[in-house]
């Protein structure tokens, strides 16, 4: 009786537990919506978080229409669920729970897409292959693996989804993001169409796209987590769940601080997300071990991914989702059938290549990926090639240029209140080193020296007046001639940040692996008004200040505002001001 009572308690639990699973995974809709947000431009930022928004809300329509009974339904020949309308006709019979949890599930496969395609889609053309994903391509997929088709017929094992979701979606969006074409401006070609030149297009909104990270993972522990059946297998899974992508971001952080000169940041908070990819296949059966290795080589395998679709397929991927998603979901297919271990609690019949069990589940695990990958790679295309053809993908030139939020769903500014400045290409440069003049000591610096570094034009001489002298300097110097200037007994400064360029731009940063182009560069000009303080004074504690031991440390102008003169009345004498043309 006991018995009976403890298993009943554990099986309500386990129910309450699956709903949150779903809760969690639903939760990731924001992790994506910040992370595609934040890794493009502000000018199309409220466009993608409509887009994330409308993936779920149009999912649900067509999920219940007609993805739940394809998936779900009665197996017909292995290959599709029996369509039909149970939740309208026999809503008090009906299997409330496994809906809501499947739905979440096909929400995150068509979200997956929209990232690759960001920022040069028609918003109509995103909604209609959106819909089509969840109504068709992904449910009857997923009949095959988890609905009782030939798939989990044959014995091939994905526990949460590398292959039916993370897979699908980034094949989809490969495809996608190849039909639609490259950004204005992504790829620099010769007359002969051949790329020269891969530019960066750095994201607006790093901290947003940090944020989404964090949500995903979380996420994914209800992703990973939600069908698990015993306490010893959720914290397996857990523990699988949080060593791989670990793992893959502090493989990927030491890779790009080698091969890039610094660690990078937006490829290292794809890391995270490849390596909860890669283990959502096996997260049920791998142990640490194997959870290590899988994260390690995800880790690895986007950083490979972005540069090959930048620089060998010339496909533009705004947020990384090919390489994330299509590639590490592949990898954590495939890997079910190298480190499957019966020591994973709950798995006594899954068993990698590595663990003693022979190719016979790796050769599964391949007949698997090969067929999800060929059934969406031929439907998403044809649906891409019919909506292409019908209403278009692509947003013209002149839409994209000034910005899909504008022209898509007339929003001014998704940051209204906010200044904010596209840098795109323009971020701070390494110093070139060939403009150095051999001392970075102020003192020890010849007047030559001194001159090349900071250029001074002014009026020749020196005259009783007042003078505005307008300083160019970078932004790490700033604090340095704040301090000069109040040393000197000048209290009065107007400051503003410009942007510019000069002989200093040298060699790129690296952005994703990509050399960011130094069109313009962040600078401060600070400008200050004197007539009792020498100008010369003013001068050179603001060349002192600005040198660095380069040629292009600053410049300074000096502009005459006008002279002062005696004027005699019969009571006082008083200065006063004549403009000087």
């Amino acid at each position: 009786m006991t018995e009976e009572i403890m298993s009943a308690v554990s099986g309500e639990v386990f129910g309450v537990w699956f709903l949150i699973g779903a809760a969690l995974v639903f939760w990731m809709q924001a992790g994506f919506a910040m992370v595609e947000t934040g890794f493009t431009r502000a000018k199309n930022a409220g466009n993608i978080l409509m887009k994330n928004l409308m993936d779920f809300c149009i999912g649900t329509v067509v999920f219940i229409l007609i993805g739940f009974g394809l998936l779900l339904g009665e197996d017909m020949a292995g290959f599709i669920g029996k369509p039909g309308l149970d939740i309208f006709t026999s809503y008090g019979d009906f299997d409330w729970s496994n809906f809501v949890f499947n739905l979440v599930f096909c929400a995150t496969t068509a979200t997956i897409v929209s990232g690759a395609m960001a920022e040069r889609t028609k918003f109509l053309s995103y909604c209609v292959y959106s819909a089509i994903i969840s109504a068709l391509i992904y449910p009857i997929e997923a009949h095959w693996i988890w609905g009782g088709g030939w798939l989990a017929q044959m014995g091939f094992h994905d526990f949460a989804g590398s292959c039916a979701i993370h897979m699908v979606g980034g094949i989809s969006a490969l495809i996608g993001a190849k039909l639609l074409g490259p950004r204005i401006g992504k790829f620099v070609t010769d007359k002969n169409g051949k790329v020269t030149k891969v530019n960066a297009f750095p994201g607006h909104n790093l901290p947003i796209g940090c944020l989404g990270v964090f949500i995903l993972w979380l996420g994914g522990y209800g992703f990973n987590g939600a069908a698990c059946t015993s306490i010893s297998q959720l914290g397996s899974v857990f523990v699988t769940t949080t060593v791989a992508p670990a793992i893959a971001t502090a493989v990927c952080m030491v890779f790009t601080w080698v091969k890039f000169g610094k660690p990078d940041v937006s490829m290292c908070l794809n890391a995270s997300l490849a390596g909860l990819v890669a283990i959502t296949a096996p997260c049920d059966v791998a142990d640490v071990t194997g959870s290590l290795i899988i994260g390690a080589v995800a880790g690895l395998l986007v950083v490979f991914g972005v540069w090959f679709l930048d620089y060998k397929l010339h496909i533009d991927d705004p947020v990384g989702a090919v390489a994330v998603h299509c590639l590490n979901g592949i990898w954590g297919t495939i890997a079910v059938g190298l480190f499957a271990t019966t020591s994973a609690p709950g798995n006594d019949s899954v068993v990698g290549l590595f663990y003693g069990g022979g190719f016979k589940q790796l050769g599964i695990q391949l007949i698997g990926f090969g067929a999800v990958a060929v059934w969406t790679a031929v439907t998403i295309t044809i649906a891409f090639l019919i909506i292409k053809a019908v209403i278009g993908l692509r947003a013209s030139q002149e839409e994209e240029i000034i910005g899909l939020d504008s022209c898509e769903h007339g929003l001014t500014s998704a940051y209204a209140g906010f200044s904010i400045m596209d840098i795109s290409n323009t971020m701070t440069m390494e110093v070139n080193e060939n403009t150095s003049l051999g001392t970075e000591d102020y003192a020890e610096a010849s007047p030559a020296q001194k001159a090349a570094a900071v250029k001074v034009a002014a009026p020749a001489g020196e005259a009783a007046g007042i003078y505005k002298v307008a300083i160019i300097a970078k932004l790490s110097r700033y604090d340095s001639l704040k301090k000069a200037m109040n040393d000197l007994g000048v209290t009065g400064m107007t400051v503003t940040q410009v942007m510019g360029c000069g002989v200093q731009k040298g060699a790129g940063e690296m952005y994703r692996g990509v050399e960011v182009d130094a069109t313009l560069l962040p600078k401060v000009k600070v400008e200050v008004v004197v007539s009792k303080i020498p100008v010369d004074a003013v001068i050179e504690a603001a060349k002192k200040a600005l040198y660095t031991g380069h040629i292009g440390d600053g410049k300074i102008f000096v502009y005459p505002v006008g002279k002062v003169v005696k004027i005699r009345t019969g009571e006082e004498d008083f200065d006063a001001l004549q403009d000087v043309e």
